[in-house]
């Protein structure tokens, strides 16, 4: 960052911290919200945008070398007239970037100039061009979508994640339903609790919250289809990176004829197992000595002081009431050998016993025992580590949430299984993006926090950023002219994607 922009930084820092600082007022005669008199003119040479942050993904996207990957590895347009395979990749990503939530966003960024100064462009697909080209998609062309983009992926992991980080990667991998109310929409089906649409099936890399693959299937396909192939996919994705990888998933993946085959090849794996009887007959002969409590770590104490906690309404209207409730009395592990119907060799079950108390009101009805297992091949683990390894694969429903709700990626615009399948894969580059450029930060609590962060609240930091747009001098330069506690933190990975280079 140059010294000039870093004292106006500070600056606009202490005026904006000196205007919010705390002080007792005294009784005001007039409402805060006191301004008047406003009027609107057209500016004659100024063009500005409100998502400023753009720029940083443009230059990310093609120092990262993803825009030469796609127009190198995807071919889908016999002449670029005037769009090549990138244009029209990254046009979807950005509407995300820009705050857009459907396909007919792109024509309000497509009809503002400012907008395609901003990135370089003399104009931009529309929104029935941008459908079009998804049609275009065939199976394999997905596929090779999708490899192209994890192509890039090694280099960002170099860069933003230390030796000790890139020890093990965590691969987790679900299913979520992707509805729609659409009548015609080839390849959709209805699905377990009775939706329509699809079935996308999501593999990430729990490390980064990155989505690896996203591949989309009928509404009424299991959630573990095609699982293990794209497991094993993304074993070869991260083998020059991490030293080791790790399977994770609900007992829906727990894929046992593919157990041995992957405890021989060295990967780690630990999924849920469904609680069947041969499982809980095991779990029931453990005499009171064979089981431990599970100790769960602590809550953050708050540095601040701690006030009180407010009456729980909730509960009392159920003991007022005398609704049914299920409260959680204790819980314990124990673990066993077991050998799978479909494997040669045993392996490490730990189960998880929660005592609960069914009450009425204020009264106890009974108490239940329920019983979870989790089966796996790790074994520099204690059982109670593995418990709580395999509860934090909940930070991939997070995840999906996001792609979901977030930047809706996992929603079906187009007209077939595959086109909407092309559509995700497009859209959630956007969430990519995201985690390139949080790994490149300097700092690792904002890289963590930036990982962590929700979409929204990210497009509101990092995106919708004031900025004025010159062109001149063989450069494009962003004025930024607003100002939030994120700005150092984007200058400073600015400069460092613009020293990034492809290997």
């Amino acid at each position: 960052m140059k010294a000039k922009d870093r004292n106006i930084l500070r600056k606009r820092k202490m005026k904006l911290a000196k205007r919010l600082e705390r002080k007792q007022w005294s009784n005001q005669s007039q409402p805060m919200f006191a301004a008047r008199n406003i009027f609107y003119e057209m500016a004659d040479r100024i063009n500005a945008i409100p998502c400023g942050g753009i720029g940083a993904f443009q230059l990310l996207a093609r120092n990262s070398g993803l825009i030469k990957a796609i127009d190198g590895n995807l071919h889908l347009l016999r002449h670029h007239v005037p769009y090549h395979e990138s244009d029209h990749v990254l046009n979807i990503a950005y509407n995300a970037l820009a705050g857009g939530t459907c396909l007919d966003d792109i024509e309000q960024l497509r009809n503002d100039e400012s907008y395609m100064d901003a990135i370089g462009a003399q104009r931009i697909p529309d929104p029935t061009t941008a459908g079009d080209f998804a049609r275009r998609f065939t199976k394999d062309d997905v596929q090779a979508l999708m490899d192209t983009i994890n192509s890039c992926r090694p280099l960002l992991w170099e860069h933003g994640l230390s030796r000790k980080e890139r020890e093990l990667a965590v691969i987790d991998a679900d299913g979520t339903i992707s509805p729609t109310t659409g009548e015609c929409k080839k390849g959709m089906h209805i699905s377990y609790n009775g939706i329509w649409g699809y079935h996308p099936l999501v593999v990430s890399l729990a490390n980064t919250q990155e989505p690896l693959f996203i591949v989309n299937r009928p509404g009424n396909r299991p959630s573990h289809e095609g699982a293990a192939e794209y497991f094993d996919r993304a074993a070869w994705l991260v083998a020059d990176s991490f030293e080791r990888v790790c399977y994770r998933g609900d007992t829906d993946f727990s894929l046992t004829g593919h157990f041995d085959r992957w405890h021989k090849a060295g990967r780690l794996f630990a999924f849920g197992i469904d609680a069947h009887k041969a499982l809980v007959e095991q779990a029931e002969r453990f005499n009171s000595s064979c089981w431990t409590a599970l100790k769960r770590p602590a809550r953050k104490t708050p540095k601040s002081k701690q006030r009180r906690r407010p009456d729980n309404v909730k509960e009392q209207i159920v003991i007022e009431r005398e609704y049914s409730n299920t409260k959680l009395a204790g819980e314990h592990i124990a673990e066993f050998s077991y050998r799978p119907g479909k494997c040669n060799r045993e392996y490490r079950v730990v189960v998880l016993r929660k005592n609960l108390s069914v009450l009425k009101g204020e009264r106890c009805l009974f108490d239940d025992i329920r019983y979870f297992f989790y089966i796996t091949n790790i074994q520099d683990m204690s059982a109670e580590e593995i418990v709580l390894f395999c509860n934090d694969r909940c930070n991939q429903e997070n995840l999906i949430q996001q792609l979901k709700n977030g930047l809706n990626a996992l929603r079906a615009p187009v007209g077939d299984l595959i086109s909407n399948w092309a559509f995700m894969v497009m859209a959630s580059l956007a969430w990519t993006l995201k985690a390139w450029f949080a790994l490149l930060t300097e700092d690792r609590n904002d890289r963590d926090t930036l990982l962590r962060m929700e979409f929204k609240r990210f497009l509101k930091t990092i995106m919708h950023i004031p900025v004025q747009i010159v062109k001149g001098g063989h450069r494009l330069l962003y004025r930024v002219v607003g100002y939030n506690e994120w700005l150092p933190t984007l200058f400073d990975t600015i400069g460092i994607i613009r020293r990034l280079r492809p290997t």
